[in-house]
């Protein structure tokens, strides 16, 4: 149990930790003080949802036919080590993560932009329901892979907005970034070989 917990939990840290437009803004409102934590709510909530659904849609399809699971699982092994390799990039070229200054928004405006930044982002539905569901549901506990993955989500982004104000400094160093895609890296090429090794195994044995 605490194996597919702590899997999903690092899988899930991996890919929301890297720089992108929902964790900028976050931090941004975060800075401002800008109803950070309705916006932190809907980002989590966002998250738990795609991850449900993504988990519990694929691991019906991948129960009912194992062809997919495999086709799923190199699938997986190559996303994670192209994405493993982007982040030793991103190292070598580190960039801080700026915060958009803008002026005082009404709520309304703030969370219609959050669901934007949230929901119009294909690399969301691709992280959580694609990858993350692809990963749990090749777990013996897929929904505690889940709890896990949603974790991740809860604590890096109660981190970014209640915490954004005394982390800034240090978010704005790029060595800092560089730290976080290195592991990043360094964790997602652990999982992929966590997918790859009991399939190589089963062709070594065989």
């Amino acid at each position: 149990m605490f194996y597919s917990y702590f899997s999903g939990m690092i899988a899930a840290a991996g890919l929301i930790m890297a720089i992108g437009a929902q964790n900028a803004f976050v931090l941004a409102q975060g800075l401002r003080r800008e109803h950070h934590v309705s916006v932190a709510l809907i980002c989590m909530t966002c998250d738990a949802i795609l991850i449900l659904a993504g988990t519990f849609g694929l691991a019906a399809l991948l129960q009912a036919h194992p062809l997919a699971m495999e086709i799923t699982r190199w699938g997986g092994v190559a996303f994670l080590t192209i994405y493993a390799l982007q982040a030793l990039l991103r190292a070598l070229t580190p960039r801080g993560l700026e915060a958009m200054g803008a002026p005082s928004r009404s709520r309304r405006a703030v969370l219609l932009s959050t669901l934007a930044v949230t929901l119009l982002n294909p690399h969301v539905y691709l992280d959580t329901m694609v990858l993350i569901g692809s990963l749990a549901a090749q777990h013996s506990l897929p929904l505690v892979f889940a709890l896990g993955a949603a974790s991740a989500s809860i604590l890096w982004f109660t981190l970014l907005a209640l915490g954004s104000a005394r982390l800034a400094p240090v978010l704005h160093r790029p060595i800092t970034w560089r730290c976080i895609d290195l592991a990043v890296a360094a964790m997602m090429l652990a999982i992929a070989w966590s997918l790859a090794k009991p399939a190589l195994q089963t062709l070594w044995e065989g």
